[in-house]
């Protein structure tokens, strides 16, 4: 039963994220017509740190990850944010033997270099958004991921000081399923109406390795969102923000002249 439900679940994810991809090709041809108001489509990319709880490691893990993102308006400054993250490496950098050794590996363990743990995921946030009027907005809910890759690696230089990488697949000692509770804040930029940064953390709800237990993911994510296709409305709308920043400017010009 339990692997069934293991198979049911994978299915489920796989199903959405090839669903999901469908939904960007279409969007990527359609962006205008998707980013009217009520739906936002765009590129999620950024920078991330993660770590593993309750291990000796003492170094978060910074990799870069790039996705997709959907905004859907609910109610007033409501919506509802969505997409996956395909390319997102969670781990943690600087194991010790004592961690490789509850952990697992096959790796000589000595004193050279330095050994980490990568785990790859698609990510899955289901998160509700609150938009304040001054461009700000909060958001939280839970964030569900599929591990597609894992290793362990170890890099160091030789006598002769050259790099050297050596990795071991763990794919099979992690957990397939990823589920954690998130909270963000971020900035709309251009008025509400351009790019937006912000920050989110991911609190690991599941344990990481099937059989060790109370090791979780955390995560801290430094997030750009960059909407793709704009509405003619929307257009309209920036290119009035953009003219009415432009008046202030040549007001001030205009009031420091008369003043000198």
């Amino acid at each position: 039963k339990e692997i069934m439900k293991k198979y049911i679940i994978s299915i489920f994810f796989l199903f959405f994220i090839y669903n999901l991809q469908s939904q960007v090709l279409i969007a990527l041809l359609l962006g205008d017509k998707l980013n009217n108001g009520k739906m936002e489509f765009g590129l999620d990319g950024g920078l991330n740190f993660s770590s593993i709880s309750e291990l000796e490691a003492n170094k978060w893990k910074r990799d870069f990850n790039l996705g997709f993102y959907f905004d859907i308006k609910m109610k007033k400054q409501w919506y509802f944010n969505t997409g996956v993250l395909v390319k997102s490496s969670l781990g943690v950098d600087n194991l010790s033997e004592t961690d490789l050794n509850e952990i697992g590996t096959n790796l000589e363990i000595t004193q050279l270099g330095d050994y980490t743990q990568k785990i790859s995921y698609f990510l899955v946030p289901t998160l509700a958004k609150y938009r304040f009027k001054n461009n700000l907005y909060v958001e939280a809910g839970p964030q569900f991921g599929l591990m597609y890759k894992a290793w362990l690696e170890h890099n160091f230089n030789d006598e002769e000081g050259n790099e050297n990488r050596i990795r071991e697949e763990n794919k099979d000692a992690v957990n397939r399923m990823e589920v954690g509770a998130v909270a963000g804040v971020g900035y709309r930029l251009l008025e509400g109406l351009g790019w937006t940064i912000g920050v989110r953390y991911h609190y690991g709800l599941t344990n990481v390795y099937k059989n060790i237990s109370s090791i979780k993911n955390h995560a801290l994510f430094l997030k750009l969102n960059i909407p793709i296709g704009v509405s003619e409305a929307k257009k309209e709308e920036i290119k009035e923000v953009k003219d009415q920043k432009q008046k202030e400017k040549e007001k001030k010009k205009k009031s420091k002249k008369q003043k000198n």
